[in-house]
Parts: structure tokens; C-alpha cells; sequence
């Protein structure tokens, strides 16, 4: 069976991604995720479920200095993923492993890892309606890989005073603190993101101002808008 891909084009068509019509495309929280992190020249980062490799080709864009492992379970989106790296030619920057990251290990990246992203599935196995397309369904539902299993991948692999980032719903908020802690992490920046400029929060840490998507006409916040370009 044939699959239909579209190509899409960001950072002012600096970037081409190739991924599925149907089935697991990346939402606007890898984009925002892309644009939360902060890189130096010489840092190598490391992507915990890469999907059709979105975040680490963005990143690679916009810092021309770091290097970047992929990791991704599923073998048809880590060979998405791969093409994509090939098509944007970012090969010698970019490598992609179609790994089990409860299985992964420092001596397959590049030493030492400076930070880790990661854009982990927000919903446990047993809540809500698992979607029938595996791909949607392990991005969303715990299948392939547990909230644990990310913090202590990324715990494992981080050099002394590495960075974790990553993007996940403020109701499993203090799950991830709770898993942190064990693992050695501790949160230390926090940015709130709010579908609109109405809904509200009341978080107990100091944070970076709200980040709005969509204006009350419903287009991007200028905010926004800079996670789409260079």
C-alpha cells in the first residue's frame, strides 16, 4: 500500500519536512518546544521520540554549532525521519537511531550530551480513547513508553548539569516533577502555554510570562509566529 506524504516548508523555507498525510503528523507543540530551547555552539542534543524529526531539524537550522541524535521507536517514522535529515542534507549533523529508548545507552551517542528534548506522550494507557492509527496512538498514549521511561532515558544520558526540555500538560505537571526527582532533575524554567488569552492558570513556581497561541481573532500571537521562522 502506497502511503501519500505531503511536504511542508518553515523557518522561511529554510526547512522541507516530509511526513504522512494520514496517520502521526507533529502538532504545534513540537514547534513550540523547538523554540523554547536554547543551544550553544559545540553542544550535542539528544531527541527522545523524534518522530518524522521535526524538533532536531529545527534546531539544526537555527544553530549551526550543536549536533543531534534522534530517537525513535517506530521504524516507519524513524525512516521518515531519516529521509528528511538526507532531503535537508543535514547528515553530518543530524543522525537518526530507530531505538527502544528504555534500551538506550550513553555509548550510542556522541559524548557528552548537553541536553535533551523531548515532546513525550501525554496520556497513560488506560485514559481516553486509544486512536486506531498506531502511529497517532504512540504519540499520544504511553504504548511505546512510559512518563518514567523518558525522565530516566534522559537522566541516563545527560552529562552533570545537562538540560532536560520538554513540552507536557499542566494536569500531569506534578507527575513529571514526581518522576524528576529520583532521577536527579529538578525543574528550573517553566513556561505556561495557553490555547487563548483567556484561560488562565495558577501555577506555584515562578515562570516565564504566558506564551498565547492564538489572538482573539484567531491568528498567531507575534509570539508564535517566532517559533515559525528563522
Amino acid at each position: 500500500m502506497e502511503t501519500i506524504t505531503t511536504d511542508d516548508t518553515f523557518l522561511n523555507g529554510c526547512l522541507t519536512v516530509n511526513q504522512p498525510r494520514d496517520g502521526y503528523r507533529f502538532s504545534i507543540d513540537a514547534l513550540l518546544l523547538a523554540d523554547f530551547v536554547q543551544c550553544k555552539d559545540g553542544q550535542t542534543i539528544l531527541d527522545l521520540g523524534t518522530g518524522c524529526g521535526i524538533i532536531a531539524l529545527m534546531l539544526a537550522v537555527r544553530y549551526p554549532g550543536i549536533q543531534l541524535v534522534g530517537v525513535e521507536i517506530q521504524a516507519e517514522l524513524a525512516r521518515v525521519a531519516a529521509e528528511n535529515v538526507r532531503a535537508n542534507r543535514l547528515e553530518e549533523r543530524i543522525r537518526i537511531l530507530h531505538q527502544d529508548i528504555k534500551k538506550l545507552r550513553i555509548q550510542q551517542v556522541p559524548e557528552p550530551v548537553h541536553q535533551v528534548i523531548s515532546n513525550p506522550p501525554y496520556r497513560r494507557i488506560k485514559s481516553g480513547r486509544v486512536n486506531p492509527d498506531r502511529g497517532k496512538a504512540g504519540a499520544r498514549h504511553e504504548l511505546f513508553g512510559r512518563l518514567t521511561d523518558f525522565v530516566e532515558a534522559a537522566a541516563r544520558m545527560l552529562q552533570l548539569s545537562g538540560r532536560l526540555s520538554c513540552v507536557y500538560p499542566a494536569e500531569r505537571l506534578t507527575d513529571l516533577i514526581d518522576h524528576m526527582r529520583p532521577a536527579g532533575l529538578e525543574p528550573k524554567r517553566l513556561r505556561l502555554v495557553h490555547s487563548k488569552r483567556e484561560a488562565g492558570a495558577r501555577p506555584g513556581l515562578t515562570v516565564d510570562p504566558p506564551l498565547v497561541i492564538y489572538r482573539s481573532d484567531g491568528r498567531y500571537t507575534s509570539a508564535v509566529e517566532h517559533a515559525f521562522i528563522l
